[in-house]
């Protein structure tokens, strides 16, 4: 390991908000990066507690709440249920998953901020703030929607316009409303509890200066807001859901979402660390018992030789970084964290992943479907991780990188030294002629892989460890293709002993490597090669299985993906962006009101088409012979893109047959045939459901 000074680690993963499940991006941005940092911590022989939990508080909930007619509390039970399962299914190694909503984070949260104002941080300020009269309530940012002022979108938060990206306040907003109501809010004053982050910007600039080794995207945000000069920033908001502010004179108030949740690392360590803690919390809180953490929750969060590390998202930077160890710093007992690899954005088929429009791969979803396969969405994840820029994630590629390196490199290589190891020699590791130059240097070049592929997951370069990785299952593939083990057996038994010797250890070695990134294929590789889960340091050497050791037999250690998984994947996403777009266009406003008398001078009977054919010349227009009962007229219609001609014939219509006569593309048109018209555009004919008799009355 690179700094030995750490006798510890605490690593956090950012808590996911309880208004919906997991998706691809999340994954991407946040939990597969810090899974493979604390799998080769703990691999190495490390002590790691993993923290993550529900994030159960703030106005997203609140908004899901009312939206789906229930209350808070049965928002964050669903989802914190659906996130938490989800999590163990796909093998996120966390040693506690816990939720803000629980007793102890309650207690810890409302502690800490106690401690912050009993030795005189905060600063106590009257300021204006939307109230909607109508609903009695302040609202907070997410409770008001306007125009956005920059790119006139309607529908723009007040903390944040999702179109174009800007940064909002409430009062920027032009024709703001409450989502409670839909009233006009008004402003009132409001009394709340600032943190004085301009006061402390001397030492927060210290902090961030003292890390320039963070990676560029994480310094440099944090060094553009610390240059715009920092704020002081209301740490309470006026709402009923959340952790209560513990001090006389704010009652309805509740901690700031963005107080209370980085404190969830704290009281998640706590419950982790309390041998009191009852049967029913362990069961649902922790994800493996045999994680035990070795110290008290103090060590984990004060010790000087404990290293704290968090993994988020770019979108929760600030708070990261700034804010939340400004909290620490206020406090005075904590270590705050030596590093937070933020990743950037993943999108999904070149559009941005979006929750509200569900434009999204969810996890839960995703295990379903793929039920024995999450080392492929790990593998296809990290190999695409938007490390130092957005990136996106598509089926296809999905499948190439499944089906071209998994299935063809890494489990081609596996199979075919097991599969003839079994062949030749029964299962059993044999050792034949000397070892060769080609041996040596394979050798040579396998001792390097542990320590390249590990400097690069300390320096959090995800992707270019798997890459490392990848290399040496390539070495592997390519070793077995140059010896031809297949061909030498007819004539030298010996040197295939020592072909396949070697290829089991680079075997063997790779089921060590891919633990922090492929955990369900190394277990598999494991049990396939009959050995015991080895720690880390163990690899680089070609000792590993040892003259004689008996293989289990070979499997498959990926499959193949097959054309019409992923376009059922496809079809998915292009029915849901469908859906979501005929949701929400808007329908055309009502046209000013008519009499009784001009309604009914309009004659519309049920007519059938006998003819139809297209008009030359025109893509629009189709020339239509219809029977009214009365006559048999000739009608221009512009249809032609949405019907074939031939397809209408027999069809009965609704005929406006009053309407003035007028030449169309020298073709008198008589009467008008009425259409119903989505506000997609698309075209119906509006006609009865069953047959009538031509010329019957609409009325």
């Amino acid at each position: 390991m690179g700094n030995d000074k750490f006798k510890r680690y605490t690593v956090t993963a950012a808590l996911p908000y309880t208004n919906g499940p997991v998706h691809i991006g999340h994954l991407a941005g946040v939990y597969i990066p810090a899974d493979i940092y604390v799998r080769f911590l703990r691999s190495t022989g490390k002590d790691v507690v993993f923290v993550c939990g529900s994030d159960e508080h703030g106005v997203p909930i609140t908004l899901k709440a009312k939206k789906e007619g229930v209350s808070p509390q049965e928002v964050v039970d669903k989802y914190h249920k659906i996130i938490g399962d989800s999590f163990r299914d796909f093998g996120i190694a966390f040693n506690i998953y816990h939720r803000t909503s629980s007793e102890t984070h309650h207690d810890t949260a409302s502690g800490f901020f106690k401690t912050l104002y009993d030795k005189g941080v905060f600063k106590e300020e009257e300021t204006e703030q939307y109230f909607d009269e109508k609903a009695g309530a302040f609202l907070a940012d997410r409770y008001i929607i306007g125009t956005c002022p920059k790119c006139s979108n309607e529908e723009a938060y007040g903390d944040q316009c999702e179109k174009c990206g800007s940064t909002l306040s409430p009062t920027e907003l032009i024709n703001p409303r409450s989502t409670l109501s839909g009233a006009q809010p008004v402003l009132r004053t409001t009394k709340n509890w600032f943190l004085p982050l301009d006061t402390m910007q001397p030492q927060i600039e210290a902090y961030i200066d003292a890390h320039k080794d963070w990676k560029p995207n994480v310094y440099g945000q944090c060094k553009s807001w610390l240059s715009g000069g920092l704020n002081p920033r209301a740490m309470t908001r006026d709402l009923d859901w959340g952790v209560k502010v513990p001090v006389e004179g704010a009652d309805g108030k509740v901690l700031y979402v963005w107080f209370d949740a980085p404190i969830g690392y704290i009281s998640g360590t706590k419950d982790l660390c309390d041998a009191n803690l009852s049967e029913e919390k362990k069961k649902e809180y922790y994800f493996n018992e045999s994680l035990k953490p070795k110290d008290s929750w103090e060590t984990y969060w004060y010790a000087e030789d404990t290293k704290l590390v968090h993994f988020i998202g770019k979108d929760n930077i600030v708070f990261h970084c700034i804010i939340f160890p400004a909290m620490l710093m206020a406090h005075g007992s904590f270590q705050l964290a030596d590093n937070v690899p933020a990743n950037e954005f993943l999108n999904l088929e070149g559009d941005k992943i979006s929750t509200s429009r569900n434009w999204a791969v969810w996890l839960h979803e995703y295990l379903q479907d793929f039920p024995d396969k999450q080392d492929v969405l790990r593998y296809v994840l990290t190999a695409t991780a938007p490390e130092t820029k957005d990136n996106d994630f598509t089926w296809k590629d999905f499948q190439a990188r499944n089906n071209n390196e998994l299935v063809a490199i890494f489990g081609n290589f596996v199979n075919r030294v097991l599969v003839l190891s079994h062949k030749y020699f029964d299962g059993k590791v044999m050792m034949g002629s000397a070892f060769t130059e080609t041996d040596l240097q394979v050798m040579a070049e396998l001792k390097e892989y542990p320590s390249k592929i590990a400097a690069s997951i300390e320096q959090y370069r995800f992707r270019e460890a798997l890459s490392e990785f990848m290399s040496l299952a390539r070495m592997g593939n390519k070793y077995l293709a140059d010896e031809e083990p297949w061909k030498l057996i007819k004539t030298d038994e010996e040197r295939v002993k020592t072909i396949l010797n070697i290829g089991l250890q680079i075997a063997s070695n790779l089921a060590i490597l891919a633990q922090p990134f492929l955990p369900f294929s190394a277990q598999k590789l494991f049990d396939m090669l009959n050995m015991d889960v080895q720690d880390w340091d163990k690899a680089g050497t070609l000792d590993l299985l040892p003259l004689g050791h008996q293989l289990n037999e070979a499997s498959l250690l990926f499959e193949k993906i097959e054309d019409a998984e992923i376009e059922a994947q496809i079809q998915r996403l292009m029915d849901s962006k469908k859906s979501n777009e005929q949701a929400s266009m808007k329908v055309e406003e009502a046209k000013p009101n008519v009499s009784f008398e001009q309604f009914s001078s309009m004659d519309i009977r049920i007519g059938t088409i006998l003819e139809a054919e297209k008009v030359a010349k025109t893509k629009k227009l189709l020339k239509l012979k219809i029977d009214t009962g009365i006559d048999q007229r000739t009608i221009v219609s512009g249809i032609a893109e949405y019907f074939e001609p031939e397809q209408i014939i027999g069809k009965q219509v609704s005929v406006l047959i009053n309407l003035e006569p007028r030449e169309i593309k020298g073709i008198l048109s008589q009467g008008m045939i009425l259409m119903a018209e989505n506000p997609d555009g698309t075209l119906s004919f509006v006609a009865p459901e069953s047959v009538f008799v031509n010329g019957s009355t609409v009325r």
